[in-house]
């Protein structure tokens, strides 16, 4: 179970989408978390992961390890 709290303007703005569509607040709000969850995991890992100490290579490097390099 998930609550979550919005902005009085985007709560208004989904509650009017739910009632022209005939689809339920909890469907959007769904929709949304299914369609940029996997844009928050990459961000907020390479953000921590940013923060860690530890080896670090470039584009040229990667290409060249993996025969890549024209």
């Amino acid at each position: 179970m998930l609550a979550i709290r919005l902005s009085p303007d985007i709560e208004k703005r989904l509650d009017e989408l739910s009632k022209k569509t005939g689809r339920t607040k909890t469907y959007y709000a769904r929709e949304a978390i299914v369609e940029y969850i996997d844009d928050l995991e990459d961000y907020y890992l390479a953000m921590d992961r940013l923060k860690k100490p530890g080896k670090r290579w470039t584009m040229e490097e990667v290409e060249k390890e993996l025969g890549l390099a024209g």
